[in-house]
């Protein structure tokens, strides 16, 4: 169930690199309690000025200020379009940040060309940023470095991994909560 207050026409998932699964929490969401979900043009090979044109043009097309439900690369995303976009403030109610893509690894830099150096400067609305502490896409610490960084409060979910349909979390109750709370 939704809140009052959190309509699912105004929240938005945005997925990472290579889109979310259909056993993906973000996927079972969007079924589940009728979220949008952001496409982009390439899942396979991302640009960040591409994803970043998308993600304006949804929030200069909504009605309402949105809710961002970010994961993986999408954190990186929203971060940076934040930072960019004139209406950040104004169109954005809030983020809840999940498992963020370090693409200042080598391992993700390698492949994600042009999302490296992840920016670090505060979000203008409030978030969330859920880290985990076996995730080999982002180490705890940098999990909370970008939440510091970012003004977000952070959760840590364990050893959930990356937090996607690898994890084996389902509907992920916990995490609907935490949007639930923003």
């Amino acid at each position: 169930m939704t809140s009052d207050a959190l309509s699912p026409e105004d929240v938005w998932l945005l997925p990472g690199w290579q889109n979310s699964g259909p056993g993906h929490w973000q996927s079972l969401w969007q079924q589940q309690y009728g979220y949008r979900r952001l496409e982009q043009h390439n899942w396979q090979h991302p640009l960040r000025g591409d994803w970043s044109i998308r993600l304006q043009e949804l929030v200069l097309d909504a009605p309402r200020p949105v809710t961002l439900v970010a994961h993986s690369l999408g954190c990186v995303l929203v971060a940076w379009w934040a930072a960019h976009s004139q209406v950040a403030k104004t169109k954005v109610s809030a983020a809840l940040l999940v498992a963020p893509g370090d693409t200042e690894q080598d391992s993700l830099r390698a492949v994600l060309p042009g999302w490296s150096p992840v920016l670090q400067q505060p979000l203008p609305f409030p978030s969330i940023l859920v880290g985990s502490d076996n995730d080999a896409n982002c180490t705890l610490q940098r999990a909370e470095t970008m939440a510091k960084a970012w003004g977000s409060r952070f959760v840590n979910a364990g050893s959930a991994g990356h937090i996607n349909q690898a994890s084996g979390l389902g509907l992920w109750e916990a995490g609907h909560e935490l949007l639930l709370s923003l």
